[in-house]
């Protein structure tokens, strides 16, 4: 072997153990981020709102603004410590070429799937809410199969359908409740579960498309700053419009030091869960990397068991053992079958040939 194929060789091994790394990562933080995003729901002036599907649509439009804003903020000291403010300033100019996919992502990202995902807590629970969002590598693998040919082996397919088998014990029972008329009514909660499971798919394909080129702390800080502008510029005013005014009055009420606490753990967790997420689509690819962060299901159950200490539902346990033997079974693929992900003629190159899972 010469000493230029192993080097390729051990790139390689590099790139896809550290792309499965930064997407476990982003499971243990994403599946954390469910506690304060639970919790904050029964403070005040939330644990205090009307049940109507109105009042709930508001709240949860707030909570997802705040959150916005929390991760925001964590991202622009994250990324000023790291000295890529200045790169985070050169690449948001790039609106033509670069930034408009982490815009384009931070509509399906925010105001469908993280929205999504606080209507299944509020109306539902944080299990079924964590859970719920499962089936979204499907959305990711499919889309960018299609949209820039990313390769899908057989072993990745069947990993991904063992995922969405898991994703469907979690579902059915609820659903086939509600269809029957025997369940609590909360299908705007299961809604928000399809919301999530759907969004943060498209977000990953639109994310992958453009983390090929730019430094995923600074991507990640454009969608962010995407999403707060369309919370604060768009969403919140005509909101508050609709509302009378109750929507502003619930989001200064909001702003007392126990949800600032949440808030602030919201934004941690949940910011570098999304930075260790993109860093880990370039190394092993969309489909792959938001497979493995699936294991967030798993992980928001254990944290949620053990600072609620309530045991889930059998179904969701269920689920979360066959969401993980999916997992195993996209991570025991060989490397070599690893290395090349990406045609080159879907991401604007003029050959057949594709790119490393490292470069």
């Amino acid at each position: 072997m010469s000493d230029l194929t192993k080097a390729r060789r051990d790139h390689t091994e590099r790139s896809v153990r550290w792309g499965f790394v930064w997407a476990l990562w982003c499971a243990v933080l994403w599946g954390a981020w469910y506690v304060p995003g639970t919790a904050i729901w029964y403070e005040a002036p939330f644990n205090a709102i009307a049940d109507t599907t109105r009042d709930f649509l508001m709240a949860a439009a707030v909570i997802t603004a705040l959150n916005a804003i929390a991760v925001l903020l964590a991202m622009y000291v994250w990324v000023a410590v790291l000295g890529k403010m200045r790169e985070y300033g050169r690449t948001i100019r790039q609106m033509r070429k670069v930034s408009k996919w982490f815009f384009a992502g931070a509509v399906f990202g925010g105001p469908m799937a993280i929205f999504g995902s606080f209507l299944a807590i509020g109306y539902v629970g944080g299990v079924f809410a964590a859970v719920a969002a499962l089936l979204y590598p499907i959305v990711g693998a499919g889309l960018a199969r299609v949209w820039y040919a990313e390769k899908i082996t057989t072993r990745a397919a069947l990993g991904i359908l063992v995922i969405v088998g898991g994703g469907l014990v979690v579902y059915a029972p609820g659903i086939l409740a509600e269809m029957t008329g025997t369940g609590t009514g909360s299908w705007l909660g299961y809604v928000g579960g399809i919301m999530a499971a759907t969004g943060w798919g498209i977000e990953g394909a639109f994310a992958g498309r453009a983390l090929d080129v730019v430094d995923p702390d600074v991507g990640l800080t454009i969608r962010f700053t995407a999403e707060v502008l369309y919370w604060v510029v768009l969403i919140l005013p005509v909101t508050a419009i609709l509302t009378g005014g109750d929507a502003i009055t619930m989001l200064v009420d909001a702003l007392h030091f126990t949800n600032l606490v949440w808030l602030l753990l919201a934004g941690l967790t949940f910011g570098f869960c999304y930075v260790s997420w993109y860093k880990s689509f370039p190394l092993i690819g969309v489909g792959r990397g938001q497979a493995i962060a699936d294991f967030y299901g798993v992980f928001a159950i254990i944290f949620l068991g053990i600072f609620t200490l309530t045991m889930p539902d059998l179904n969701f346990l269920i689920g979360g053992l066959i969401v993980i033997a999916g997992g195993v079974i996209m991570y025991t693929e060989r490397r070599d079958v690893l290395e090349v992900i990406r045609s080159v003629s879907h991401l604007g190159g003029s050959s057949e040939n594709s790119d490393t899972a490292g470069s």
